[in-house]
């Protein structure tokens, strides 16, 4: 069976059971839920043949700053025969000259790597029962009018504009502050995702304010199933674990040629929100 005799087509709502039928047997944890949010957010190809879908991908644009690409998933039965690459070309065509950001597996590695990305980090999930914490006292529920603040500092972190993410998700989630000067300095937001509910992302002046707002979730959320993904440089990782959020795997950050905007010093990403998608 040759790939030559698959279509790629646009995602659409009929393809949608099917996705999530391929993210379950990649052992992903995405709910129908989890890809409406996703698509809600990108432009999504899939690969069919005689009529069943066999592929995915989507990508994610974030204005003119950036993509990202995620949930390239290819049929079980139909990996080793190019359909990843066909994939990955579409969605290469579909973000356009945008510098380009994804989470590579290690299987995925060597494609990537062909296709002119490059390692930049890894990211490590945890997730399990959140423990018993006190609430922090320097932590506050965001408003309405914290919004425009806490997409300042994403930008400073993440280098690229993700208004439209961060409003997507306080309409399903919940953010939480803290507040410098009467300015917010550090946020997270906790929304529902797979099996429970994610943290992330968290941007934060330093690794106890990082601390500090991840509490401020999991205080609220004790014996609940919690996910938070992390980056190895933060020191977060054995922390996380005592809070009942066991490291269970993780991926590789790659880009393709990307200029990164000058960043604050005073600001750094402890949690990436982008793997949540894929």
């Amino acid at each position: 069976m040759q790939t030559s005799q698959i279509e790629i087509v646009p995602f659409g709502p009929n393809h949608l059971e099917a996705a999530v039928a391929l993210s379950r047997q990649a052992g992903w944890p995405h709910r129908t839920e989890d890809w409406q949010l996703a698509l809600a957010l990108s432009d999504g190809m899939v690969a069919v043949e005689d009529g069943k879908v066999v592929g995915t991908v989507l990508v994610t644009p974030y204005k003119g700053d950036c993509a990202t690409i995620n949930m390239v998933i290819v049929d079980e039965t139909m990996r080793g025969r190019g359909l990843g690459r066909k994939l990955m070309d579409a969605a290469l065509l579909a973000a356009g000259d945008r510098p380009l950001r994804l989470v590579a597996t290690t299987a995925g590695l060597p494609l990537y790597q062909k296709l002119g990305f490059h390692e930049t980090g890894t990211v490590a999930q945890h997730q399990g029962l959140a423990g018993d914490i006190a609430v922090p006292a320097e932590t506050q529920a965001a408003t309405d009018a914290d919004l425009a603040g806490i997409a300042r500092l994403d930008r400073l972190a993440f280098g690229a504009d993700r208004e439209g993410l961060l409003s997507y998700f306080a309409g399903i989630g919940a953010f939480a502050v803290i507040r410098r000067d009467g300015r917010v300095s550090g946020f997270a937001c906790l929304r529902p995702f797979g099996r429970g509910e994610v943290i992330g992302p968290v941007v934060a002046a330093n690794l106890g304010e990082a601390r500090k707002l991840i509490e401020h979730f999991i205080a609220r959320r004790s014996g609940r199933f919690l996910r938070v993904d992390t980056t190895d440089e933060t020191g977060l990782s054995p922390w996380l674990a005592e809070q009942g959020l066991a490291h269970v795997g993780g991926g590789i950050t790659m880009e393709k040629p990307l200029v990164r905007q000058a960043a604050d010093p005073a600001v750094t990403t402890f949690a990436l929100a982008s793997q949540a998608l894929g």
